[in-house]
């Protein structure tokens, strides 16, 4: 995920007032890509560790083939038993977001747009994923819309190329086993996580179910962000591509993208993070996504190609109903 500058409209940088130089009596231009190490690093130290914690139970949950007899007693004691093992969830989710965000900053690089290394956001350990996800910012304006687009479309392509073979690798580590009595934990399904599963697992017999591995999880919550930040929506990644392909056309897109988000948290709460999310991007920002510099330059037909293949991933990653609690004996 990439944001941009706080200026609605791009209308220049956001940087503080220009240093003076004496040596030729006019404002100094400030340097690009400069960011706060220490901050990113601390983040990223403190996303590792969340994360894994996270995987250590996710490992646990994993092995204990949801029989609770065969859990370790207590959070420490999981902790204990399982740390390393948590480095199968945290690696692979890290890998993916961290994809993901340098395939945004690497193009920025390459045009020589100003933006900073990633900042990742953790979360305490008993949330489900351990972390937010991660982000960049854009300090200036997009110079045309083939920029916009490359920027924009260069993170999912990243990060996709890493979950689909972690994806697949995952699926050979997990089993089946059967359906547990009570209720569990049910995620979604994308179209990607079905053809793996039935492509390495096989038909699941009725009264059975997917154990999956903790790098299938890592897979799962990456082809989730995948899938959001293609949204066609704003300051999307999935926003970019829809304003640098459709234009104009992008604005009632976004509306009716979060409409149907709003409509979609009568269907599952999973989507209320994302819907609320949205709407104070909405509300800050306005629909309309800023201009570009040259606003009037096509992008060609070979970045159309690459926008049905962005709406691809966005198919097979995306699903209505991220996650819910229920009884899976009772049915979904």
């Amino acid at each position: 995920m990439s944001f941009p500058s706080d200026d609605p409209d791009y209308r220049g940088t956001a940087f503080p007032l220009e240093p003076f130089d004496a040596s030729f009596g006019i404002p100094a231009r400030p340097r690009k890509f400069q960011s706060r190490l220490r901050l990113h690093l601390t983040l990223f130290v403190l996303t590792i560790m969340s994360t894994t914690i996270a995987g250590a139970v996710h490992y646990a949950f994993f092995v204990s083939e949801f029989s609770p007899e065969r859990m370790p007693v207590g959070p420490m004691a999981i902790l204990l038993a399982f740390w390393s093992k948590g480095f199968w969830y945290s690696g692979t989710l890290l890998g993916i977001l961290g994809a993901h965000e340098m395939g945004h900053y690497l193009l920025c690089r390459r045009y020589n747009v100003d933006a900073s290394l990633p900042y990742f956001i953790p979360l305490p350990p008993l949330f489900l994923t351990g972390t937010l996800g991660a982000v960049i910012k854009i300090r200036e304006a997009f110079p045309s819309k083939r920029v916009l687009f490359d920027i924009g479309v260069a993170g999912p392509i990243a990060g996709f190329v890493v979950l689909v073979p972690a994806l697949f690798y995952g699926m050979t580590l997990s089993n089946v086993v059967p359906e547990p009595q009570g209720p569990a934990l049910y995620i979604g399904e994308p179209l990607l996580f079905k053809i793996a599963a039935f492509a390495i697992v096989g038909p699941i017999r009725d009264g059975y179910t997917l154990n999956v591995h903790p790098m299938v999880f890592a897979a799962w919550f990456g082809m989730l962000a995948t899938s959001v930040n293609l949204l066609p929506f704003g300051q999307l990644d999935g926003g970019h591509i829809t304003y640098a392909t459709l234009g104009r056309w992008s604005t009632p897109i976004s509306i009716v993208t979060v409409s149907s988000a709003i409509a979609m948290t009568f269907v599952s709460m999973s989507w209320l993070l994302m819907t609320v999310m949205m709407l104070v991007m909405l509300f800050m920002l306005g629909p309309r996504h800023p201009r570009v510099i040259y606003e009037h330059e096509p992008i060609g037909l070979e970045r159309t190609l690459i926008a049905i293949v962005a709406l691809i991933m966005f198919i097979l990653c995306f699903t209505p109903v991220p996650f819910q609690l229920q009884d899976l004996v009772g049915g979904r």
